[in-house]
């Protein structure tokens, strides 16, 4: 694949690999360069089913959308949202009902370039460019307020991107600040990456991310159940991509014991 400089901002570094391009690469994406592919190769040595996790936790995505729209959600904030590929959220939701307004959220220039190459004409959607760990910066930002109205729930999206928050950031709290700018009745939906599961192929994981900007830190079920303190969860509460929800069988290669990520969607209690 060429590096296509013309879309690409001026001021990235194309030779610092970043997660949301090893992660558009690994789902067959084309919006990365050769240090992302790089870091893939060395991703994929250290879990060779990496692309089936990366389909199973866009599918998932796709799964918790419309489960929201059904609970009454028409509001989405997704934060680590990531380069825009098949099945964003505003594709999904915004099918159900034209009237359906999306904010993403992300800190990488490539992504953010893009969602607002893609939203140009979708005056239901917009993007802000920011990290997660400053939730004050993503709830004032002009894009959310003229989008979103938080006096009505609202479906706050962290899918694939928690585990980027470290534990001296005090990821409880982080979400708190959230929660307190959420109506009763708004979601919190995260998937998150988990030793749990394969605990040697994610300890490898963990080291191939070092040679990232972005290192990560896998939860424990405990773990990230913790992060939905506030939040009610829904059945089947905190389990692999491919157990929240199914549509139906589980097709061949979605073994839950091989999915690499929990997750789960709760509703904010009633004050």
């Amino acid at each position: 694949m060429a590096d296509q400089r013309d879309w690409v901002p001026w001021h990235i570094n194309i030779d610092e690999p970043s997660a949301a391009r090893l992660y558009d690469y690994l789902i067959g994406g084309g919006h990365n360069f050769e240090a992302d592919r790089a870091l893939a190769q060395k991703f994929l040595k250290a879990q060779p089913n990496a692309r089936t996790i990366g389909a199973m936790n866009r599918a998932f995505l796709r799964r918790a959308v419309k489960f929201l729209f059904d609970q009454g959600i028409r509001q989405f904030l997704d934060i680590g949202s990531g380069i825009p590929t098949v099945g964003n959220v505003h594709e999904v939701a915004q099918e159900l009902d034209p009237e359906c307004r999306v904010v993403y959220v992300d800190y990488e220039s490539v992504a953010v370039a893009h969602s607002r190459m893609i939203l140009e004409d979708n005056d239901r959607a917009g993007v802000v460019q920011a990290d997660m760990n400053d939730p004050e910066t993503i709830l004032s930002a002009p894009e959310t307020r003229e989008l979103l109205d938080f006096s009505q729930p609202v479906g706050l999206l962290m899918v694939g991107v928690f585990h980027f928050v470290f534990p001296d950031k005090d990821p409880v709290n982080l979400i708190r600040r959230y929660r307190e700018a959420l109506a009763p009745g708004s979601w919190l939906v995260i998937s998150h990456f988990t030793s749990d599961l394969e605990p040697e192929e994610m300890a490898a994981i963990v080291e191939v991310m070092k040679g990232s900007r972005d290192p990560i830190h896998p939860r424990s079920k405990a773990e990230i159940e913790e992060l939905f303190t506030g939040f009610d969860l829904v059945d089947p509460g905190i389990v692999a991509t491919s157990l929240w929800r199914p549509d139906g069988p589980l097709a061949p290669g979605e073994d839950p014991k091989r999915a690499g990520i929990l997750a789960g969607a709760g509703r904010k209690r009633e004050d």
